[in-house]
């Protein structure tokens, strides 16, 4: 009866601390050994309250007490606990990267058969997500703050992910329960809407729902998001949550499923969890059925975790210490891509013992975990960034982690220049390989116009080989003024487009259609552009 009675207390009591803290019931999970630990300190704890309570008892009572040993079993059961964290530390280091470091570079496939040029298709600005997740922060902001009929009741949330939503590229955040007492008066209704910021305008809105999201991250009780998700999948490891919208503009949240080596050692993505907020039904996928428009399943701070890795034991552990041959890792940041529908992280890859250049970059599909290095040379990105921001360094203003794109056929970096409060007010391309090519444009001028000044203000060598060179026949001839600079549309008498500027020869004002010209380009696009004439 003993044992059945404080069995009883510490079930009643552990599910009090199972109930707000929520660990998987899971070997792998460190969370739920931690948890499984507390059980044994309150089941001893209550057998030894209750055994105290009876010796207070006899003392009172003027009875002979006989001091007894610890029986065997509140002794074996006192033994467990650092039984527990000695066999965790024992497994997780035959488990480690010191037995084990060819597992841990093989912790994400990365294809390194990537080709810029082939790969990179030249960028188109209007698909760019020059709006960064504190800039976007700051727009959310704005577009709460002029909601009177909310912002007492709700606020923001931190999320702001990037997706893309119908060919658009947004970041989208929901709203939460201000407080406790606003989850009270509101419950009912539940959170009626989301935020949906343009990471290439700058355009805020705020979304409003016909039936609230019930299941948010500020909900209490077992409307709380996370409560939800374990009382469904009590065994279930999960990463960090992302809000997403689907191409209807319905709210989802994403749940990556997670599994581990031994104790919480390689975390490896496994499939979603999406789950609707306004209705609590969910459904779990495996990788490779995740829904298309689904962008977010691995986490960033996980995939660049995998990613030093991956660079780290190439060589094995020892030489990731000592000699550190062909050891790589990623560059102290990130940004995200979009490209094919789908969403990318973008983060340079540099030695270990170089602080200033990258010897390439990666791309990594954010639901799919597929990766691709691309080895360019260059600038890293932080000197990249210090250089623009010293073109404009009277104005204090801040540069956002690079986008890395195909500018002419150039790798290029582009930043945004910041103010002190979050805005957005200038742009600025540098060359990767020599940072010190940099041109900042007002953002008012717009982004092409931004990418033109930095094309006409900079030289670039050009490699002869990459070069087609040919001879063709004027058919027509046009000149066209693009913000201040001249530019000779040219159509050859076999029917293919050419565009040079100015800058390329004093002899183009002086063609017209009949004549011929000695032409070199790199290659063959809508319009080829002309990067020598003879």
């Amino acid at each position: 009866m003993k044992i059945i009675r404080n069995l009883v207390i510490t079930f009643l009591i552990g599910f009090i601390i199972y109930y707000f803290t929520l660990p998987a019931i899971n070997i792998n999970n460190l969370g739920f050994w931690i948890f499984l630990t507390f059980i044994i300190i309150i089941y001893n704890v209550v057998n030894s309250m209750f055994e105290l309570k009876n010796i207070t008892k006899k003392i009172f009572n003027s009875k002979h007490i006989e001091i007894k040993p610890k029986s065997k079993g509140a002794l074996v059961m006192w033994a467990i606990i650092p039984i527990i964290f000695v066999a965790i530390l024992l497994i997780n280091l035959v488990c480690s990267p010191v037995f084990n470091a060819k597992s841990y570079h093989n912790r994400i496939t990365v294809d390194e058969t990537g080709d810029f040029l082939k790969d990179i298709k030249e960028v188109d600005f209007n698909r760019l997500p020059l709006i960064d997740k504190d800039s976007s922060k700051v727009l959310g902001d704005r577009v709460m703050g002029q909601m009177s009929e909310l912002v007492s009741q709700f606020s923001v949330s931190e999320q702001y992910k990037q997706i893309n939503y119908n060919d658009s590229i947004v970041r989208v955040t929901p709203l939460e329960y201000a407080s406790t007492y606003k989850w009270f008066s509101n419950r009912k209704e539940g959170v009626k809407g989301y935020i949906i910021v343009d990471s290439v305008t700058g355009e805020a809105k705020l979304q409003k729902l016909e039936k609230g999201m019930k299941y948010v991250e500020s909900a209490h009780f077992n409307e709380n998001l996370y409560r939800k998700l374990r009382f469904s999948y009590p065994t279930v490891n999960f990463g960090n949550i992302s809000f997403e919208i689907d191409n209807e503009g319905n709210p989802y949240w994403i749940v990556p499923t997670i599994k581990y080596t031994a104790v919480g050692l390689k975390a490896k993505v496994t499939g979603a969890i999406i789950l609707d907020p306004i209705t609590g039904e969910s459904k779990k996928y495996k990788l490779k059925d995740v829904p298309s428009w689904v962008d977010n399943v691995h986490d960033a701070e996980l995939l660049i975790e995998q990613l030093d890795d991956w660079g780290t034991y190439k060589g094995g552990y020892f030489n990731s210490i000592f000699g550190q041959k062909n050891v790589v890792n990623t560059t102290d940041g990130y940004n995200y891509l979009v490209m094919n529908d789908d969403v990318y992280l973008y983060t340079g890859i540099t030695s270990v013992v170089s602080d200033e250049s990258n010897l390439g970059f990666v791309l990594t599909n954010m639901r799919t975990g597929k990766t691709k290095y691309y080895i360019v040379p260059g600038a890293e990105e932080y000197s990249a960034m210090s250089s623009a921001e010293g073109q404009v360094q009277d104005m204090k203003y801040k540069s956002t982690f690079p986008l890395l794109i195909n500018l002419n056929g150039k790798p290029t970096y582009v930043v945004s220049l910041k103010d002190s409060s979050g805005l957005v007010k200038m742009y600025a391309f540098v060359d990767v390989k020599d940072y010190q090519k940099v041109v900042a444009t007002d953002s008012s001028k717009g982004i092409n116009v931004a990418a033109q000044n930095y094309l006409n203000n900079t030289t670039f060598e050009i490699n002869e080989s990459e070069l087609i060179t040919k001879t063709i026949t004027i058919k027509t001839i046009t000149a066209v003024n693009i913000n201040g600079n001249t530019y000779y549309y040219i159509e050859s008498t076999d029917n293919i487009k050419y565009r040079a500027s100015i800058l390329i020869s004093d002899i183009l004002p002086f063609n017209k259609a009949g004549d011929t010209l000695n032409i070199s380009y790199k290659k063959e696009n809508i319009v080829t552009e002309i990067d020598k004439i003879n």
